[in-house]
């Protein structure tokens, strides 16, 4: 399809640089199947939602992948800043960096600053591999648990560009950057339909007979990157790792079959069960890389309805709620969003959108 047909303009100051606090305060569009909107509050999706129904959960926790450093032993010490994107094994890493000009193969960046000291004082790193776009490969002088140690001292969170020009990153941002089910490091970017979470939220889920089950998908930079390429043919997904446990497959399955609907919390969680999906729907225990990509015209097995977060134009995330909710759908509800004063991107507001009817 074309690219252009998932562009839409949206105002500077439609850009949440805070989350809502409470987090489950933020504003809730309802889409429906047939494109009627409703307007809500996260706080209210128990009363949405029926009982029997599945939640499910992305539980990656983000890494401090923002570094600063410089690079050593030439003649001049240029500023380095890399972003850690996936892990290649326990001590290489796949990064952006800028700026890219600055660095060759066998170029040693050193990190660290006199604020913070981590283990020896700093974290070295061997530029292995530089691709055309700015993506390198570090090897780093560290390995295992003592690497992710010197990454969590030295690191920042990584906070979306459209955040990050806008006003520096600070402490708040440690907490609020993480969901209420951070447990597995790996992610270089928020599950951000998860930010919407609290306890109290959880609470009146489970006590209305919805159950929440967790999975695991490390959510890499590259998913909410731009589509640049003018058809969606032409895109290259990055791949991320992910996992589904045999137990949590198996209650999945179970509800669905006794009535319930599954509910993605999350883009994130949506790619990993469909990816883990059968033909049939049933879902299968997963461990491995998916790079799914999900445009209009997708069959949707797993999922019933989705809860995300407003996204950017021409993004592969906005193709996927254009794939399950309609492309026409979507473009009224953003329209609506947009007019009707609605938050948008990590911190922002969010959307529940049921899963639209297959055209006969």
């Amino acid at each position: 399809m074309r690219t252009d047909l998932f562009d839409f303009e949206l105002p500077a100051g439609s850009i949440a640089l805070r989350p809502a606090s409470p987090r489950d305060s933020a504003r809730l569009l309802i889409v429906q199947p047939d494109g009627v909107l409703h307007d809500r509050s996260v706080a209210d999706l128990p009363l949405l939602l029926q009982p029997g129904d599945q939640l499910v959960v992305n539980d990656t926790r983000v890494i401090a992948a923002q570094l600063k450093g410089r690079r050593i032993g030439r003649d001049t010490e240029p500023k380095i800043e890399a972003t850690l994107i996936k892990r290649l094994d326990g001590s290489r890493w796949q990064a952006l960096v800028k700026p890219a000009k600055k660095l060759s193969p066998g170029d040693v960046v050193r990190f660290g600053n006199e604020g913070k000291v981590c283990l020896l004082g700093h974290l070295d790193a061997q530029v292995e591999h530089k691709g055309s776009d700015g993506e390198i490969t570090l090897s780093f002088s560290f390995h295992g648990p003592a690497l992710d140690q010197a990454i969590a001292d030295l690191g920042s969170p990584p906070l979306p560009p459209y955040i990050a020009s806008k006003r520096a990153p600070d402490e708040r941002d440690a907490a609020d950057y993480q969901t209420m089910f951070a447990a597995n490091e790996g992610a270089v970017a928020a599950p951000t339909a998860g930010l919407h979470f609290t306890p109290a939220l959880e609470r009146a889920l489970r006590e209305r007979g919805i159950a929440i089950h967790r999975i695991t998908l490390h959510v890499g930079a590259g998913t909410f990157l731009p589509v640049k390429v003018d058809d969606t043919a032409g895109h290259k997904m990055h791949s991320e790792w992910g996992t589904i446990a045999a137990e949590t497959a198996h209650a999945l399955n179970a509800a669905r079959a006794a009535g319930g609907r599954i509910v993605a919390v999350g883009t994130t969680s949506l790619r990993l069960l469909e990816s883990a999906a059968a033909e049939d729907g049933t879902i299968q225990p997963f461990a491995g890389e998916t790079a799914i990509f999900i445009t209009p015209g997708y069959r949707f097995r797993a999922v019933d309805i989705l809860l995300t977060n407003f996204h950017l134009p021409r993004s592969t995330l906005f193709m996927l709620v254009s794939a399950f909710s309609g492309l026409d759908s979507m473009q009224r509800a953003y329209a609506h969003a947009i007019g009707d004063g609605y938050r948008f991107y990590s911190y922002g507001d969010a959307c529940l959108l049921f899963r639209a009817k297959a055209s006969p």
